[in-house]
């Protein structure tokens, strides 16, 4: 049985087709739309798993939620490919990196998204709310500056986690020009062949 991924348009899933594509590994897509009205999941995937959120890995009857959950379970799949480099240095890049794009840099972003939808103080919240995401941005800006990959001179699964919140930092959240090292390294996956793949297979997607 071939892995099927449970995957919403315009989400964290996104990632976990383009891994996918990267390690080789067949998989099958199942697709699912947001609510027109509320933006949400809709309340299939709650089928598949209680918590009704995507990315959802099906591997043999076993589901597996989490992205970076899934990241760590396909790279251990694929015999390693993609994950820690052996240098003790690189090694603690990658474990950071896979843990902190959803751990600290997602919940920023995530609160912004949310304020942008309150009407009338919405707005004031989310000017108070961006030099919080600045301190984020700018310290990316600065590991890429100093290399080419999160985890030093080589792509890795760390890479992957790390592209959605930067793709919506791009979209909705100050990642612009001044931050040059942070949109060469977004422009850089977005030209790789697993990524193009997995965009096809996924369907469209706002961010890339």
């Amino acid at each position: 049985m071939s892995l099927v991924v449970h995957h919403l348009e315009n989400s964290r899933s996104q990632r976990i087709l383009w891994l996918l594509e990267e390690l080789r590994l067949d998989y099958r897509v199942k697709r699912y739309e947001r609510d027109s009205g509320t933006m949400l999941a809709p309340p299939e995937l709650r089928r598949v798993h209680p918590l009704g959120k995507a990315p959802l890995l099906e591997d043999d009857g076993t589901v597996i939620a989490e992205t970076g959950a899934i990241v760590e379970y396909l790279v251990e799949k694929a015999d390693g490919k993609l994950g820690p480099p052996p240098h003790r240095r690189s090694m603690l890049q990658y474990r950071h990196f896979l843990h902190y794009a959803e751990g600290s840099l997602m919940p920023p972003l995530f609160t912004k998204l949310v304020l942008s939808r309150v009407p009338l103080l919405g707005k004031t919240a989310q000017k108070r709310f961006q030099p919080m995401i600045d301190v984020h941005l700018d310290y990316v800006e600065a590991e890429l500056s100093d290399r080419p990959w999160f985890a030093g001179d080589r792509f890795t699964a760390a890479d992957v986690m790390m592209s959605f919140p930067l793709e919506a930092a791009r979209a909705r959240a100050g990642l612009n020009e001044s931050r040059p090292a942070t949109l060469r390294w977004l422009d850089t996956i977005h030209q790789r062949p697993g990524y193009q793949a997995a965009l096809a297979k996924g369907g469209p997607y706002a961010y890339a």
